[in-house]
């Protein structure tokens, strides 16, 4: 059974991996992260820990029973009790449910864990599997996205009050 792990050190190898193998698949939906940040991995993997040492985020990976990282799940930008919900799963194993699963266990987290009160989450019009997701997990449409939170595209934001709903 896959379980949601926040981010540590020895999650690299495999979270680089994850990023390589579904490299592609991520574009289809989302801007392309890059050659640097493949480059420059271990770097930006070293600064999201930091970061999440700080208190001004937390990472989390979804781990397979064998190793291999399945998802990434982060909330950022930790501001007054509210942080955004950022999310990408493997493709093998998009449309079964991982991420909506990943994303209402990251909600329980974000309250318990955390400290968190909202979350808001981003996603193009055209991401129609990340829209289904968000409102199976509970978020609600807020309002338009700046293009310039999802790469140019035009979108919605999405936000769950994590003391009204379990």
């Amino acid at each position: 059974m896959p379980e949601l792990k926040q981010l540590d050190a020895g999650h690299a190898p495999a979270v680089l991996a994850f990023e390589l193998a579904n490299r592609a698949y991520f574009a289809a939906s989302v801007s392309d992260r890059g050659d640097e940040f493949y480059d420059h991995f271990a770097d930006r993997h070293s600064a999201l820990l930091a970061e999440q040492e700080a208190g001004i985020c937390a990472f989390y990976v979804l781990v397979a029973e064998d190793g291999s990282v399945l998802g990434r799940f982060n909330l950022y930008d930790f501001e007054d009790g509210t942080a955004n919900l950022g999310y990408r799963v493997a493709q093998h194993v998009a449309g079964r449910g991982v991420a909506t699963a990943s994303v209402q266990e990251l909600c329980r987290l974000a309250a318990a864990r955390h400290g968190l009160r909202t979350l808001r989450a981003a996603t193009a019009h055209t991401n129609a599997a990340s829209q289904r997701v968000l409102i199976k997990a509970g978020f609600v449409p807020v309002g338009p996205a700046d293009p310039g939170d999802l790469g140019g595209k035009p979108g919605t934001w999405y936000q769950r009050d994590l003391a009204l709903q379990p």
